[in-house]
């Protein structure tokens, strides 16, 4: 129960702390039900699951409505449940995995926002298109009836301190309004995380995916 407590109020402090147009998403990958309820409950409403298959099964035993992100990569097979389950796709890196998307969103009679995950650092191991191919995919998205191109979204290099991020922080602003300007409504920029969110604020981030800051260490 105490350490609840100290997890509603560091979300409460950060929601206070992060301006009004920001919105923060809890990164809950490997987080209990009662830590994800207790933060709900702080005031957190957007809620960031890494696998689908975890995600489900929190989502049945979590009652409060919250709007749901995926926020790990999403394998092409599984793009079908993801649509079914989450309210955004945050890590959408091909035009194929787009399509299906698409598709299994237009069997659902929905449309879901969706993200284009950049790998602004060019990093081999992540996953993301590298930042020559985001206006070919965006345009690619642009065409598919059920799936709404909202914006960018990136997980930079680990930073030793916060700000090694600002570099990488401010390419994916410029690619950002890059898009902007080619014509696409776009108006997410999905980037920081518990080690450098404030800088991230500072070169416009519009969203926010935050774990430990909200929740403290992993046991």
């Amino acid at each position: 129960m105490v350490l609840l407590e100290a997890l509603v109020k560091r979300c409460e402090e950060i929601l206070r702390r992060v301006p009004a147009h920001v919105t923060v998403v809890a990164a809950t990958k490997d987080r209990t039900v009662a830590e994800i309820r207790a933060a709900i409950a702080a005031g957190i409403q957007h809620i960031g699951e890494n696998y689908v298959q975890e995600a489900e099964k929190k989502m049945r035993e979590i009652p409060e409505p919250a709007t749901w992100h995926l926020i790990g990569r999403l394998q092409k097979n599984k793009a079908k449940k993801a649509a079914q389950l989450f309210h955004w796709i945050q890590t959408v890196d091909s035009l194929e995995l787009a399509q299906r998307l698409s598709l299994a969103a237009a069997q659902m009679w929905k449309t879901i926002p969706v993200l284009i995950q950049v790998n602004i650092g060019r990093e081999p191991q992540k996953a993301g298109v590298p930042p020559e191919q985001v206006f070919s995919l965006a345009q690619g998205i642009r065409g598919l009836p059920n799936l709404e191109l909202r914006g960018l979204m990136a997980i930079p290099p680990a930073p030793e301190r916060p700000e090694d991020s600002r570099p990488y922080f401010r390419a994916m602003r410029k690619l950002f309004e890059e898009l902007r300007a080619a014509g696409f409504p776009i108006d997410t920029l999905s980037m920081g995380m518990s080690a450098d969110w404030e800088v991230a604020l500072e070169e416009g981030a519009t969203m926010i995916r935050l774990g430990t800051a909200l929740f403290g260490p992993r046991a």
